[in-house]
């Protein structure tokens, strides 16, 4: 039996579907949150999209760390809170995590 720590699934998940946000992996990931999760996630997602490109679009190059960062942080918030709610995703989430890191090529 395999067990799954929830912070870790938190943490890792945040940290993935910041990074697919801005790339081709977005479309994939939104569709794949809104069956699992629900509309709000995939919502939630491309108001992270629609922020990060907004930086983006600032003088500069690239998007700043701490806007990184803070929407990170906000998504390790929100998946924590639905794993609370809901322990049996984690496996789910866990896969959809997976599979996003290999549409990034990570």
């Amino acid at each position: 039996m395999t067990v799954i720590h929830r912070e870790r699934v938190a943490w890792e998940s945040a940290r993935v579907f910041v990074a697919a946000a801005t790339g081709d992996a977005y479309w994939w990931l939104g569709e794949t949150l809104g069956r699992h999760l629900g509309q709000a996630y995939e919502l939630d997602l491309t108001r992270t999209r629609l922020r990060l490109r907004r930086d983006e679009a600032q003088p500069g190059q690239g998007v700043r760390e701490d806007a990184l960062s803070a929407e990170v942080g906000a998504w390790r918030a929100r998946i924590e809170e639905v794993l609370t709610e809901r322990p049996e995703l984690a496996a789910v989430l866990s896969r959809v995590t997976e599979e996003t890191g290999r549409r990034l090529g990570r």
